[in-house]
């Protein structure tokens, strides 16, 4: 699997992220949902890019687990084979790495430095 570089733009900055082929379509998305979440906290009032970032990331863990809960309640009802479910696990978590690695270097404007936790 060959990695690839693409650009993207997260709360108004360029970010260029390596993916492969496969999945860059899903990697384009979760960045289209973290950005449209991140500006929704910040026309609800959230001034800084760093804590409207954080409440995007705790409104899409909040759906995740939402989903992770209804995914497990419908158990064996699941029309979704093993396979796939593994499989979209495997992408989640790589999503959510590479949305942590993202959320290390996210800086204001004009003043670049890493979040540190």
């Amino acid at each position: 699997m060959s990695q690839q570089r693409i650009e993207v733009s997260i709360a108004g900055q360029k970010i260029t992220l390596a993916t492969s082929a496969e999945h860059e379509p899903l990697l384009r998305a979760a960045c289209v949902l973290v950005d449209e979440q991140i500006q929704l906290a910040i026309s609800g009032g959230n001034r800084s890019i760093e804590r409207a970032s954080m409440m995007a990331a705790l409104k899409i863990a909040g759906d995740l687990i939402t989903l992770q809960k209804n995914q497990s309640q419908q158990g064996a009802s699941s029309n979704m084979s093993s396979d796939e479910v593994t499989r979209l696990q495997s992408e989640i978590h790589a999503l959510e790495d590479q949305v942590d690695a993202l959320m290390q270097t996210l800086s204001l404007p004009g003043s670049p430095r890493p979040i540190v936790p």
